[in-house]
């Protein structure tokens, strides 16, 4: 029983990794973003492959050029091994961008997987080894709405580090 509740414990704090990896990329959080992989952890993003520290820091002005992006991690497989745990995450992406033509906005989806290595040390668990595969795409003009009647009345809205809504909602030290 007591080999159960760790793994329990276990699973759910490598799917608190895998939320934070979402939230730092989708809020432009480099400190959040990197505290899901170790320093020494690697990843291999297809247009990117090496130290996941310099794959972060890569990435923020990438991220920084887009309106938005939304990263939505779905099924997760995960076979503890120890200390070590083999991860897989289905993951659908959106990203809204400017149009290469400066005429409106693109929309590309993609859904992919993220495999990944993790590793616990000291008690946490962390990304050491992460390939992103992907498995499709969608791409087109971009069909966001901003006002109206129905999304012109919706004032709070999500935005980058720090400004968006999530870093203001509990006051410091609450």
């Amino acid at each position: 029983m007591e080999k159960a509740l760790q793994d329990c414990i276990d699973k759910q704090a490598i799917y608190d990794v895998l939320v934070r990896y979402s939230h730092g990329v989708d809020r432009c959080d480099l400190d959040m973003l990197k505290s899901a992989y170790w320093p020494d952890g690697t990843d291999d993003h297809g247009t990117f492959s090496g130290n996941a520290m310099e794959f972060c820091e890569m990435l923020m002005p990438a991220l920084k050029a887009m309106h938005a992006t939304m990263h939505n991690i779905g099924s997760h497989l995960i076979e503890l091994r120890g200390d070590e745990a083999k991860v897989q995450s289905y993951c659908v992406a959106y990203h809204q961008f400017p149009s290469p033509d400066g005429e409106g906005d693109v929309e590309m989806v993609v859904g992919g997987r993220y495999l990944d290595r993790m590793t616990k040390r000291g008690g946490e668990w962390r990304i050491m080894e992460r390939v992103y595969v992907l498995d499709w795409n969608r791409n087109g003009p971009s069909t966001a709405r901003w006002d109206g009647d129905l999304y012109g009345k919706l004032k709070t809205r999500g935005s980058r580090f720090p400004e968006d809504p999530y870093y203001g909602f509990f006051p410091a030290g609450k």
